[in-house]
C-alpha cells in the first residue's frame, strides 16, 4: 500500500525540535542584530502554534493534501540553557525564559482538542552546567534546566534539588501503537540497561522511536574520564556527562567504537527500534546510522537549532524544525522540514523543506 493510501483518523502529528540554547543572542534576525534567544524562540513557537489547520503538501506523505487536525506533542531534545561560560547567562534564567516560550506561549492542541504533550530530554549543555566543566562556569554550578527538565517530565515526583550523580532523566511514552523512549544524553551502558527493561513490556511488532540529544557516533568527551581519579580536569576535558567510562583509549579526541558497538548490538537485539531523534549538530539532515562496521541501518532525524544553527546562523531562511507524521494503520512515517523563517506569506507562515517516507512495520 502507497503513503498515500491511508485513513486520515488513523494519523498523527508530533514536532520535532532541539538545542534551544536560551541565554544566547542571534547575530541577525528579521533585520535586527544581536537577537536575545528568548525572541527567537518566541518567533518559533509563533509558527509552530499556527500549524494546525494548514493542509500538508501534495508529497505523497502520510497525511498528504490532507489538514493538520491537532499536534500530539512538542519534542526537545536538549540544550535548553547554554553553558555558563563567561558573559552567558544563567541555568536558572534560562529555565525562566523556557517556560515563558515553551510552556506559557505553547498553544499547541492534539487531535482531541486538549493540551499536546511537551516531551524535554536534557542536553550536554544542561548536564555541564549541573555537573561542573573543565573550563570556569559563572555560577560554577546551576542545575535548574536539569531541575526544571525533570520536574516538568516526572510532576508526580518532583524534586527540590537535581543531582547528577543519583538521577537521570529517561522516561517512555506510548502514542496509538508507537513507543517513544526519552533518554539522557546517549543510550550508553546504564542508559541500555534501563531500556531493556522499558522494553520489556513492549510488543515486539510496536515500532520505537528514540529521542536522545546526542549523535549517535557519539564523542567521547561525554564519556567518564579513563584517567587518574576520573575527575573533571582541563588537563583531560572529559565531562562525565554520561556513568559509562570512556573505553577507546586515553585521549578526548579519540574515537568511540566501543562505546557504539554496544548500541549497535542493543539495535541489532531490538529490530523494532526504527528511527533514532537527536540535535546537537544544529542542522536538518534525515539519513541511516550505519555503525563503526556498517553492520545496522538505522534511519536518524537530525534537527536544527534556532540559535546555533550550522547552516541557518549564516543564512536566517534555513531556521527548520520538522513536522512528523505517521500513519498506525499501514505504519508509514513522513518527517517535512518546515522552513519556518523563511516564508512571506500571510497564509502560510512557513515554507516546507526536504522530506522523508519510511516504513515503520
Amino acid at each position: 500500500m502507497t503513503l498515500s493510501a491511508q485513513s486520515k483518523d488513523s494519523v498523527f502529528h508530533f514536532i520535532f525540535t532541539s538545542d534551544v540554547h536560551f541565554g544566547l543572542t542571534k547575530e541577525d534576525f528579521r533585520g535586527k542584530e544581536d537577537v536575545p534567544s528568548i525572541e527567537v524562540n518566541k518567533a518559533m513557537i509563533q509558527v509552530m502554534n499556527n500549524m494546525i489547520g494548514k493542509q500538508l503538501p501534495d508529497d505523497n506523505g502520510v497525511g498528504a493534501n490532507n489538514k493538520i487536525k491537532g499536534i500530539e506533542s512538542l519534542v526537545i531534545t536538549g540544550d535548553i540553557a547554554n553553558r555558563m561560560e563567561k558573559g552567558i547567562q544563567s541555568a536558572a534564567d534560562s529555565w525562566k525564559q523556557f517556560q515563558t516560550i515553551y510552556i506559557d506561549s505553547n498553544h499547541l492542541l492534539n487531535n482531541k482538542g486538549k493540551a499536546a504533550g511537551l516531551w524535554v530530554v536534557p542536553g550536554n549543555h544542561d548536564m555541564s552546567n549541573a555537573n561542573g566543566f573543565h573550563r570556569p562556569l559563572y555560577p560554577l554550578k546551576d542545575a535548574s534546566s536539569m531541575l526544571g527538565i525533570y520536574n516538568l517530565m516526572f510532576p508526580e515526583k518532583k524534586l527540590t534539588h537535581y543531582d547528577s550523580v543519583t538521577t537521570r532523566i529517561h522516561y517512555s511514552k506510548d502514542v496509538y501503537g508507537v513507543h517513544f523512549i526519552f533518554l539522557s544524553l546517549y543510550p550508553d551502558s546504564a542508559e541500555r540497561v534501563w531500556m531493556e527493561k522499558d522494553l520489556a513490556s513492549v510488543k515486539s511488532t510496536t515500532p520505537v522511536f528514540l529521542f536522545a540529544h546526542s549523535i549517535p557516533d557519539v564523542e567521547a568527551r561525554f564519556f567518564e574520564n579513563p584517567n587518574g581519579d576520573h575527575s573533571i580536569n582541563e588537563e583531560d576535558k572529559f565531562e562525565n556527562l554520561v556513568p559509562e567510562r570512556y573505553k577507546d583509549g586515553k585521549l578526548v579526541k579519540g574515537p568511540t567504537d566501543i562505546e557504539q558497538l554496544g548500541f549497535v548490538s542493543f539495535v541489532q537485539q531490538h529490530p523494532n527500534i526504527k528511527v533514532y531523534f537527536h540535535g546537537h549538530e544544529n542542522y536538518t539532515e534525515y539519513y541511516t546510522y550505519k555503525g563503526p562496521k556498517e553492520n545496522i541501518q538505522l534511519t536518524s532525524v537530525r534537527t536544527d537549532s534556532p540559535m546555533k544553527g550550522k547552516y541557518s546562523a549564516k543564512d536566517e531562511k534555513k531556521l527548520a524544525f520538522e513536522l512528523v507524521s505517521i500513519d498506525t494503520k499501514n505504519k508509514t512515517m513522513s518527517v517535512r522540514e518546515i522552513l519556518w523563517n523563511k516564508s512571506t506569506s500571510t497564509i502560510l507562515p512557513f515554507t516546507w523543506g526536504q522530506m522523508m517516507n519510511i516504513s515503520i512495520q
